[in-house]
């Protein structure tokens, strides 16, 4: 087979600068199967430990896992630890010695194996090749090992009858960072450090990192960034900081190709629905707390993408949004916004807002109106007892594969007032923002490596670092302190907070007419008093709620869930608790609902409620909306099975 090089047989991973947004999207399609089995060796060796006297082990390298073996002093008949699934993998380096009389070179990967009790811990294995009398060959075999290991990671080919080098591996990726310090009970921050740098410095993806101050800046941010210059922007916060983001690159003038920026989230808020979805769509168990985001961090060293449906919003005012989750009004609207007093509770303040809702249940009287998918959505089947209103299409997905748990979801915004932390690059990030300052960006790396009585080891670098960044070996902890703001930083001046963010860009809807003039034939029309009316893009509606379990992030629909007036507030409950798991529809329930469509309408005929847009109040009135399919590009990193471990 003839190697080539991997910018030219594969752009789907993290890697290579792609010169456009839509080349940016081109190189997050997934790569061709390899032609290997899960089981096909492609690497073997024998391998000391570290400290130095430790035992030794023969390693195997195959598509989805590393198999270690005890040799010395006594083989293991069935090891402990010894099998690293890649799926558990963040990354691996390759080390030296800081004893010049020491000719081996080392191999370390990073692990996040699952405990007894099912959460994640850190785990860093090292490897110590010695089985060349020379230094070089030893580091030649260590790199191979690294580069190897690596590709597998990202996607990238190996070379069937080439040498593996570390000329194999393109230049990292280069991420944008955007913390809220203040989601998830203030503890966003925290987790930032203590998780989320450490293990995209292990996958060694280049990043410059903003804490946001206010609500909406992430938005401005977005609208004056040189796109070309990054990869994909993540953000560390719930589901609200993507909100702003995503409606940020639609405000711009060249919105069509900035929208197709592949953006992330990693999951610090209280509803993190997104992420569940994200975290269901890597075939991960459902999570939450640090769990997910130790999940959703993995998927992300691995890169990967997927379009991501947006939903245009059209308010009663002639204002448009863009929406990537959920408008929502009634009871999971009420909750959402009602719960706001309870942030400091995290996700908790879901479960007393269901709670205080379902002890104050209401009806509202409302028309809602919509367009049927031509497609109906992946294995539908109708429920049980669902009704059959007139002119009224009533669909139910089937069974869903089993997924987490805890009520309703998150706010758009929770960025009270600006805590003055650094902004953080990495080694190998372009010029920082002007609102940044160069403070290192790696983990803290000797304690991974010490041994009492043995020389301290030093990262070797597979690939040297660009001109001008730090090297590698001298990775610094993060400091605290305050950054300056320079007078003229290069971004549009703030705007004064609003409830949402206005989106005047982006594609026409040409499925609506006018809000407020009669709709075209083909739609269907239903009104009557309502507990709640939901239309969901994702799966989820928090990171425990699968509120739509056959959606996917590009299946071009909205997913209409109702539930009319009539309901007991045991048998609401029993829907929310089985929402957990996804079987709400398999229930019976006749006042639920559900129609897959391309567009809606919908028009409160009560004079007083809550309408929200991916969990932020919006004024109150009519509205409508429309899919637009694969507008947006989602990181997800590989997929799986649903509701399996990989």
């Amino acid at each position: 087979m003839k190697t080539q090089r991997p910018e030219q047989e594969l752009t789907w991973s993290w890697g290579h600068r792609p010169r456009s947004a839509l080349d940016r999207v081109k190189a997050m399609a997934p790569p061709p199967p390899l032609p290997l089995t899960p089981s096909t060796p492609l690497l073997h060796g024998e391998f000391g430990s570290y400290p130095a006297r430790g035992p030794r082990f023969a390693l195997t390298l195959t598509p989805q896992a590393l198999h270690i073996q005890r040799l010395r002093p006594k083989p293991e008949a069935r090891p402990r630890g010894g099998l690293v699934l890649l799926a558990e993998v963040s990354g691996c380096c390759t080390l030296r010695s800081r004893s010049p009389s020491d000719s081996a070179a080392y191999f370390c990967i990073y692990t996040y194996p699952r405990g007894r009790r099912g959460g994640r811990r850190r785990a860093a294995r090292t490897f110590r090749a010695d089985g060349a009398a020379t230094y070089e060959e030893n580091r030649a075999e260590a790199q191979r090992w690294a580069t190897a290991l690596t590709c597998l990671l990202r996607g990238l080919p190996l070379p069937g009858d080439g040498e593996i080098t570390p000329d194999l591996l393109p230049r990292p990726p280069r991420l944008l960072l955007l913390v809220n310090p203040f989601g998830g009970r203030g503890l966003a921050w925290q987790w930032c450090k203590n998780h989320v740098l450490p293990m995209i410095s292990e996958a060694g993806l280049s990043f410059n990192l903003i804490q946001t101050e206010r609500h909406n800046h992430a938005r401005e941010l977005v609208q004056g960034l040189s796109l070309s210059e990054w990869d994909g922007i993540v953000t560390v916060s719930g589901d609200g900081l993507l909100y702003e983001v995503l409606n940020g690159l639609l405000e711009r003038p060249d919105w069509e190709e900035a929208v197709k920026t592949p953006v992330g989230i990693l999951p610090c808020g209280s509803g993190n629905a997104l992420a569940g979805a994200v975290n269901q769509h890597g075939g991960f168990e459902p999570a939450l707390g640090i769990d997910l985001l130790l999940n959703c961090s993995l998927l992300l060293c691995r890169g990967g993408s997927h379009p991501l449906d947006l939903l245009s919003v059209t308010l009663a005012s002639g204002s448009r949004c863009f929406s990537f989750l959920s408008v929502a009004w009634g009871f999971v609207s009420d909750v959402d916004i009602q719960s706001e007093r309870f942030r400091a509770l995290g996700s908790a303040r879901f479960t007393l807002g269901t709670v205080l809702g379902l002890a104050t249940l209401h009806t509202y009287r409302g028309r809602l109106s919509y367009l049927p998918a031509t497609v109906e959505p992946a294995s539908p089947a109708p429920a049980h007892g669902l009704p059959r209103a007139k002119s009224e299409l009533t669909l139910a997905p089937g069974p869903a594969p089993p997924v987490a748990h805890s009520p309703l979801h998150r706010s758009v915004s929770d960025l009270p007032l600006p805590l003055p932390q650094p902004a953080l690059t990495s080694p190998g990030s372009p010029e920082p923002l002007p609102i940044l300052s160069l403070n290192g960006g790696g983990p803290e790396l000797a304690g991974d490596w010490g041994g009492a009585g043995d020389a301290p080891l030093s990262p070797d670098p597979l690939l040297p670092s660009p001109p001008g960044s730090p090297k590698a070996a001298q990775l610094s902890p993060i400091t605290e302190g305050a950054s300056e703001m320079p007078a003229s930083s290069g971004l549009p001046p703030p705007t004064p907070d609003a409830r949402v963010a206005i989106s005047a860009g982006g594609p026409p809807d040409h499925l609506l007419p006018p809000l407020g003039a009669p709709l075209p034939p083909g739609w269907v029309t239903m009104e009557g008093d309502f507990v709640l009316i939901l239309a969901i893009s994702p799966s989820h509606l928090g990171a425990d709620l699968v509120a739509a379990p056959h959606a996917r992030f590009d299946d071009g629909l909205v997913h209409l869930c109702w539930v009319r007036g009539g309901i007991s507030r045991a048998a609401l409950l029993r829907l929310f608790l089985a929402m957990e798991r996804g079987s709400h529809f398999s229930l019976g329930c006749p006042q639920l609902g559900y129609a897959a469509a391309r567009a809606f309408r919908l028009e409160p005929l009560t004079p007083r409620g809550v309408l929200t847009v991916d969990g932020e109040q919006v004024e109150y009135g009519p509205l409508q909306a429309q899919v637009h399919p694969g507008l947006g590009t989602l990181l997800t990193g590989p997929s799986g099975r649903p509701g399996r471990e990989p």
